[in-house]
């Protein structure tokens, strides 16, 4: 019996199935070459001896795991790197000159270096190695004293910051995730949906912390649970859910007309057709803001932009406005399919087109939410 409760206990230690693809695998290492040889080539162009101070830091090839490999984790974001490894360098050098022993001077340097992170919302796992390195760093690195702060810390872990920053951007992925204001989410009203306060009152109770966003975790399991939804009904198609009355404008209509309409309908994007009903466009209420005026700066902007054309009484058009690329699906297309291309992609509003491209409905995240509630108690209904 004891055996078995010891293998039980030893098969914690194995990790989980690793589910992120190989090509994402492979683009977090691309990522992390890139990154480091940019950060060490920026240092000795910068410092130009590493004699006085190192081109890189052991910490920054830990940094750039978390960048690179997981780059949605809260332990990841630009306040967490630049401010982990700043305040702990701050803390570790600080530690080196006022306690002797070098074994007292780490432990205290890590203690506080935590407490700091903490208290400054700035957590780093690679930012203790910082405080560690500039207590066990050797002569070279104490000599620098602060300054070791500015370089090689904050030189570098800038640096490394700015090449995860435009890598992403490169590559499609979104970053930095920063922390969003909660919006008002549409979930499947069941007895089973959650509210932001719910998830906050549970993750409030855990004695630890969770390395994921909260923002992101509710995406995911608002994500899952329309999954789930979605699963249930395969044969349930986007002609069930559309809407079939729908508002929509031509490239030749004018930015202000398509304005009104968005206003008169209570609308947040309209289909732009060409003579044949098939869809070359949408617009949105986004796309039109600069017609309504923005901002003080957009404002000044397009006054500019007047003053250079010279007066001009031709309106502005759907046509130089609206987004080319737009995603259509069919209206056999199972609702299943929807979910990731509102979940992912970051799709609001989908046209749905017949079986010669043609315009015949709109699916918004409403419309497929609401037509998966009818249907389940529909079928509740029929197996009761």
């Amino acid at each position: 019996m004891s055996r078995i409760a010891l293998l039980r206990w030893l098969q914690g230690f194995l990790p989980a199935p690793v589910t992120l693809r190989w090509t994402e695998r492979l683009r977090a290492g691309l990522g992390a070459l890139v990154g480091i040889a940019l950060t060490g080539g920026l240092a000795h162009l910068m410092i130009g001896d590493a004699s006085a101070i190192p081109y890189l830091i052991a910490p920054m090839g830990a940094s750039a795991v978390l960048l690179f490999a997981v780059p949605a984790s809260p332990l990841a974001q630009p306040w967490s790197i630049v401010g982990g490894n700043i305040v702990s360098a701050t803390v570790g050098v600080t530690c080196a000159m006022l306690v002797h022993d070098p074994v007292d001077a780490a432990a205290l340097a890590a203690c506080l270096a935590i407490c700091a992170m903490f208290a400054l919302r700035c957590v780093h796992p690679p930012s203790g190695a910082v405080a560690l390195t500039a207590v066990l760093g050797g002569p070279s690195v104490h000599a620098l004293g602060y300054g070791f702060v500015i370089a090689p810390v904050a030189i570098q872990s800038a640096a490394l910051l700015a090449s995860a920053i435009v890598f992403h951007a490169l590559t499609g992925h979104r970053y930095p995730h920063g922390h969003a204001a909660p919006k008002p989410a549409n979930a499947p009203p069941d007895a089973a949906s959650f509210t932001r306060a719910d998830l906050q009152a549970v993750l409030s109770r855990r004695s630890e912390m969770l390395d994921i966003d909260p923002d992101d975790l509710e995406a995911l399991l608002r994500e899952t649970q329309m999954q789930a939804y979605a699963r249930r009904f395969t044969e349930f198609t986007c002609a069930d859910i559309m809407s079939r009355t729908i508002v929509s404008v031509t490239p030749d209509t004018s930015a202000q007309a398509a304005l009104a309409l968005l206003d008169r309908h209570r609308v947040k994007a309209l289909p732009v057709i060409d003579a044949t009903r098939r869809v070359c466009g949408i617009v949105t209420r986004a796309d039109l803001a600069p017609v309504r005026g923005g901002g003080i700066v957009e404002t000044v902007k397009h006054a500019i932009e007047r003053l250079m054309r010279g007066p001009s009484t031709t309106p502005r058009l759907v046509a130089s406005l609206m987004t080319t690329d737009v995603c259509t699906v069919k209206t056999n297309t199972a609702i299943a399919e929807l979910v990731p291309m509102f979940a992912h992609f970051g799709h609001h509003h989908i046209p749905v087109v017949g079986a010669h491209d043609q315009l015949a409905g709109m699916i918004t995240e409403t419309d497929l939410i609401s037509g998966l509630y009818r249907q389940s108690f529909a079928g509740e209904q029929k197996s009761a």
